[in-house]
């Protein structure tokens, strides 16, 4: 029988794990290190801990009780960040509002979150205008303006930076119960409404912890450590920004918040500020590289993680000559996001180049806490043996319990006790997860198995191509063919051919490297393929169009 720990000294501190918690390390540390916004403010650590208690006493006076929920509509900026503390510091709940749905779902989002303070970019308020007799909760709506105008609505309670200025000092947090709610965001899905998921101060908490620490360990790179210079790019709406926004803030390192994502302002603030570590979805790599080209624009030193969607091979290798330290991480919003991120075994330039590709881009090793294992259809465990193939389920203590008032997509995320992630994919022996496609994108053809993934990253590597996305299509004979959509690069449009792409994937099925039924009959070069709110790949969008 385990032995319980000695009984506690009347006034020994239990120590909740409060999202207020991560800041006593770097307001300790480093102090002085600053939080850049654009070109138009930076500030000290220890001025954003002043800003975060007025920020708390403003929504106070706002009736900002316990559970509340606060809504911010705003691009990455130093208020987010605020925001990411202020609001679950005092025990309300942080609603990041996915600004790119539609009208319709912003509302059905917001609303359904009993959102009662609205803090909104000015940028915003067409759209807001737009749902405001939907809302009715809503009580008070701050503005945010990067030139502090106040202008605007009359029932606006304000601009941001003018009530922050009227705002007391000093506010003091209480703690509370460590499982208290802290933020909630609603998933993209392809249908139906947007599904809530919601995630604790001790999730965030431990999320922070062992996302750092995976990214600490890596002895050749692919690394997020004291002395980077941290930018993200992705939204900070989108599950926290991945949950780096935190763990940079813990590690007290400098901050650079872009605001709106332009490539070339993207990459002057990279340049300006120093910024050696972000993320992004593959589709905003893919426009640094095209724009650093025609400025002729050095990214040599940058740490990129990219997840979202998978790291094509022929990005990887691009991003490698530019000389940036690429590499991948896979997560959902479901899962808090990070489950998994990829690092080097050997120094770069020590192993061939291909096989460091595909080091690079495979999905990952589990980050501290994290239990995976993939099961078939019967829930059975399949082997680590680099060759199985099933779902991905895993199980780590920041997965969402729930979706929020939808107790019967909760039973079917979290059936058997493991949340199904909806991929597919093989482990190694190593430890080495590679996700090969999302169940619903498996291509059936002929009584076989296709994965879209491995397809598009064989296109992915035709020197004429910028993008593509491979779909099943419905065929009379086989069930389902592969059906390539391809972004041809800027210099190459109107001389690649659909052919050339054929006769690319024909050559790699004569050598063996894929089954000859892979070859799709079907190619088509478009400008540009159908993404979701938050850049991934919309292969439902792209199945309606082409089926």
């Amino acid at each position: 029988m385990p032995v319980r720990m000695a009984e506690p000294a009347a006034e020994a501190y239990r120590y909740p794990l409060l999202v207020r918690h991560l800041l006593h390390a770097p307001l300790a540390t480093a102090r002085e290190q600053v939080i850049v916004y654009g070109d138009r403010r930076r500030h000290s650590y220890l001025e954003f801990a002043n800003r975060i208690e007025r920020l708390a006493g403003l929504l106070t006076r706002f009736g900002a009780e316990p559970g509340a929920t606060v809504a911010v509509l705003d691009w990455d900026s130093h208020r987010y960040l605020e925001c990411f503390f202020a609001v679950p510091m005092l025990g309300a709940v942080l609603q990041t509002v996915n600004v790119r749905l539609s009208p319709d779902q912003v509302a059905y989002t917001m609303s359904h979150a009993r959102a009662e303070i609205v803090l909104l970019h000015r940028d915003f308020l067409p759209l807001y205008e737009a749902i405001r007799d939907r809302l009715p909760g809503v009580r008070h709506v701050v503005l945010l303006d990067d030139d502090e105008d106040a202008s605007g609505p009359g029932w606006l309670d304000g601009e941001y930076e003018q009530c922050l200025a009227a705002a007391p000092d000093g506010y003091r947090f209480a703690d509370f119960d460590e499982n208290a709610v802290a933020t909630t965001f609603y998933t993209t899905g392809t249908t139906g409404d947007p599904k809530g998921v919601c995630f604790s101060h001790r999730q965030l908490v431990l999320h922070t912890l062992a996302v750092m620490a995976a990214l600490a360990a890596p002895a050749h790179g692919q690394s997020f450590r004291h002395g980077d210079v941290y930018m993200p790019m992705t939204p900070m709406f989108h599950v926290h920004a991945w949950g780096n926004p935190f763990v940079a803030t813990v590690l007290g390192v400098k901050q650079v918040y872009p605001g709106r994502y332009v490539p070339d302002e993207l990459i002057s603030l990279r340049r300006r500020e120093g910024v050696t570590y972000s993320h992004c979805v593959p589709t905003i790599l893919q426009m640094l590289l095209a724009r650093a080209r025609e400025r002729n624009e050095s990214l040599a030193g940058w740490k990129i993680c990219i997840g979202g969607s998978a790291l094509p091979a022929g990005l990887a290798r691009e991003a490698l000559e530019a000389g940036i330290d690429v590499f991948a991480g896979y997560g959902m919003s479901e899962t808090g996001p990070v489950m998994t991120v990829t690092r080097l075994n050997a120094a770069p330039g020590s192993m061939p180049l291909d096989a460091e590709i595909e080091c690079r881009r495979r999905t990952g090793l589990p980050i501290p806490l994290v239990d995976l294992q993939l099961l078939d259809v019967e829930r059975n465990v399949l082997p680590a043996d680099d060759v199985a193939v099933g779902e991905v389920t895993v199980r780590a203590p920041w997965t969402t319990p729930c979706y929020v008032g939808n107790p019967e997509a909760s039973d079917d995320l979290w059936r058997g006790g493991r949340l199904h992630t909806q991929d597919v994919g093989r482990i190694g022996p190593g430890g080495f997860l590679q996700v090969t496609d999302r169940i619903k994108d498996v291509i059936k053809t002929g009584g076989e198995w296709l994965s879209s993934l491995e397809l598009e990253t064989l296109i992915s590597m035709h020197p004429d191509v910028a993008e593509v996305a491979v779909i099943g299509v419905t065929d009379a004979r086989w069930g389902e063919r592969p059906h390539a959509i391809v972004v041809p690069r800027a210099e190459a449009r109107g001389s690649l051919t659909a052919d050339d792409v054929r006769r690319h994937v024909a050559e790699a099925a004569a050598a063996g490297r894929i089954p000859k039924y892979a070859v799709p009959e079907r190619v088509t070069l478009t400008d540009a393929l159908d993404r979701t709110s938050v850049g991934k790949l919309d292969k439902r969008s792209l199945r309606r169009r082409f089926n």
